[in-house]
Order: C-alpha cells, then structure tokens, then sequence
C-alpha cells in the first residue's frame, strides 16, 4: 500500500502500514454505550454506598447512647427515687386506709423524671401534678363517654396529650395515667385526685427537698432573670437569645432541657473552646518577626529615627550573635532628651534629631538592661500576667540559643485574642 497524504496542510509523507495488517474503524456508538454503561454503574455504585451508611448509622441510632452522669449522680438519682416512691406509696396508705389503689404506676415514671432530670421542663412541679392529673381526668371521661376499649384508651391518651401541650404541663407519665385509667374502666373522677394528684404531690414534696438538698436546683427556673441595666454583654446576650429562639423555633421539636440551661451549656462550651485555643497558640503563632534591632552603639538620633520610619515605640538591643542585651523604647529617648512630651511635635522632632550638649549619645547610655523574654514555645495564656499586671508593653520572643527572633506587643495580644474569640475576648 502506498503513503497516504493529507489533504489540508503542507503535505506530509506518511509511513507505509505493512503488508497483511489491518485497520479497524472506531465504533462511536459502542463506545458511547459503554461509556454510558459505565457512569451509570458508578452512579449505582455511589448510591448503594451511600444507602449502606444511611442505613448504619440508622441502625446504630437503636444501641444504647452514652450516659453522662458519674456513679456519684446515678447513685444520687438512685437513692431519690426510692425515697419519692417510697413516701408516696406510704403516705398515701396512712392518708388512704383501706382503699385501693393508695400508689399507681405512672408515679415510677414521674420519679425517674423528678429525681433523674430536675432541670428538665418535663419534670418541673407543674407539670408533674397538672400532667398526672389532667390526662388521669381525660381518662376518666373517655370511659364514661365511650367505655373501655383499646379505642377508648388511644383516644384517652391522644386526649391527655393535647391537653398538655395546650396547658404547658407536658408530661410523659401522663400518658401512662390515661391508659390505666383506661384500660381499668375507672369512671370516678375522684380517682384523678386520690391517689394520682396526692401520689404526685407527694413525689414532688419529697423532689424538692431532696434536690436541694443534693445541690440540685428543682424547681428549677424556667423565666427569664428580671430586665436589669443593659450593658455590652447584655446586648451579645440578648443577640444569643435571638439566635437561639430562631434555632430552636426551626427545630420545632419538644427539647428535654429549659432553655436557659441550653444557653448556659452553649456559653460554656464557647468559653472552653476559646480556652483551649489560647492554651494551645503559642508565642511564635502571634509575635512579629524580624523586628527592627538597635546595638550599643547605635546612635540615640539613629534610634530615634528608625522609632518614626517603622511606626513602632521599642527596639530591642542585640550584640553580635543576635542575643538581647537590652530594650530602648521612645519614651526612654524622651526622657534622655529633657523632654515631657508636652513640646510642639516639631521641637520635639530637632531637639531629638540634633541631641544637645551633655546628653547620652549611644543606645547602650539609656537603654533598660533588665529585659523580660519568652521562648517561642510559651503558650499565649503564659502572657496574660506579664501584659496585665506587671505593665509590659514589648516582649522580645528568643529561640533555644537566647538569640531574638520576634517580639509581642499588646496590640499583638489584642489581635489574637479578636481571632480565637472576639466575644470572649471582649
């Protein structure tokens, strides 16, 4: 076969094929269905991955959740509901003589409530007594309406349910009370006051006094603290509030904890992270490097110099390795030049320019030679004091070998602090 020769373009001489070989022609439409073939199997693929742990992580959802409490607060819990049941049952037997039931079993669930979650809206006193009662009530005149039935009981418990909600006492026990009021065809209204409203004022009785005196506030506040006078942090506070209200109010879902423990968690959550975070910057994450660096024999009109050019108010004074051996800041250059800082800007500007007669004329005459210094590997927190109390404005930064690498000012501080945290910083 002969050379094939391109129609467009300068002509190019291609090489022969040899003899005996063949050419196939590329089948686009095959190579599309494959390629279609293929995508769709990842897609398939992808979505059965995803599909499998969906389904795990639902799965997991029905093992059992980490408890947070101690063995101290369980044996607490423990101990006051034992009591609360037993001084229910046992009051309501002297109060009740022979009739019967003097104790009924939703008050085991509304202990567990009392004494195992003190904070949580669903065990606050009213609710306890108005959930008990009103669903025990609801009961009542289902069965007098309808009988008894498992109809009966749905519609008792549906029942009892929207009265709590409506009167804000709800309460998960009083479901219970409903259905065994139910399911017992009880139809004296009495019955939701002995034994269910005496049994639930006694449980509560013996809630009060036993979580306070475990250190365990019940009843536990559900308002909002009195308007007092309103300050910045009132203001971010309020700014959480409304924050927190829009959250919950997309949640749309009944949340076992009062709000003001929600908020208070989050704080301090908030607080915990802002402290992790300053424990673990370190000085060489904020300092400046490369500062701007005098000797001993630097002239004090040189000094005063590079202070105005690079806008800064210390220079650190090194010897020839690069080690600290000393600190000259503007107002050491002040005070060596007679001034008080209450000179015109352009007196003050020629007096420290031409230095008079009979004052200091090198860096190494005035400068502090006492120099506190932080390795680079001091946590910022380590700082804290030596900015606030001891009335540092510059700390020269060293390296292993005492040779300076940075310095830290207060504005450095400031600008981390407005990183890790701007509200707590504040």
């Amino acid at each position: 076969m002969g050379a094939s020769v391109s129609p467009h373009g300068p002509k190019t001489r291609l090489r022969p094929l040899r003899k005996g070989c063949t050419v196939q022609k590329l089948d686009l439409e095959a190579a599309r269905s494959g390629l279609h073939r293929y995508s769709s199997g990842v897609r398939f693929s992808r979505s059965r991955s995803s599909l499998a742990a969906g389904l795990s992580i639902w799965l997991q959802a029905f093992l059992p959740s980490a408890i947070g409490p101690d063995w101290r607060e369980r044996l607490r819990v423990v101990a006051g509901a034992g009591l609360g049941v037993l001084f229910a049952g046992w009051s309501s037997h002297l109060l009740a003589g022979d009739a019967w039931p003097w104790l009924v079993a939703p008050m085991g669930a509304s202990a567990v409530l009392v004494f195992g979650v003190p904070a949580s809206p669903l065990a606050q006193p009213w609710a306890v007594l108005a959930g008990n009662t009103l669903s025990a009530l609801a009961g009542v005149g289902c069965v007098l309406v309808l009988g008894s039935s498992e109809w009966t009981a749905a519609l008792a418990v549906a029942l009892a349910i929207g009265l709590m909600f409506t009167l804000r006492c709800l309460h998960p026990p009083g479901g219970a009370s409903a259905l065994l009021v139910t399911l017992a065809g009880i139809s004296d209204p009495m019955f939701a006051v002995r034994p269910v409203l005496l049994n639930s004022l006694l449980l509560v009785l013996v809630g009060v006094v036993y979580n306070s005196s475990t250190r365990r506030a019940y009843p536990h506040p559900q308002l909002p603290a009195p308007a007092e006078p309103v300050t910045a942090s009132d203001e971010e506070s309020r700014a959480l509030d409304a924050d927190l209200d829009a959250v919950l109010a997309r949640y749309n879902q009944v949340v076992d904890i009062s709000r003001d423990d929600l908020k208070s968690l989050l704080h301090d959550t908030q607080l915990r992270s802002y402290q992790r975070k300053l424990n673990q910057m370190r000085c060489a994450d904020i300092m400046s490097r490369d500062p701007v660096t005098v000797t001993r024999r630097t002239p004090l009109k040189n000094a005063w110099a590079m202070l105005r050019e690079h806008g800064i108010k210390a220079l650190p004074v090194v010897d020839l390795n690069g080690g600290i051996v000393g600190i000259v800041t503007r107002a050491d250059l002040m005070r060596a030049a007679e001034l008080d800082g209450s000179e015109p800007t352009d007196v003050r500007g020629r007096k420290l320019a031409g230095w008079s007669e009979g004052v200091p004329d090198t860096v190494g005459d005035i400068m502090t030679r006492r120099v506190r210094v932080v390795g680079m590997s001091r946590h910022l927190a380590e700082l804290m004091p030596l900015f606030g109390s001891t009335g540092h404005h510059h700390i020269p930064v060293v390296d292993e070998k005492d040779r300076l690498v940075g310095i830290i000012t207060q504005s450095d501080v400031v600008a981390a602090l407005a990183r890790i945290g701007p509200d707590q910083a504040a």
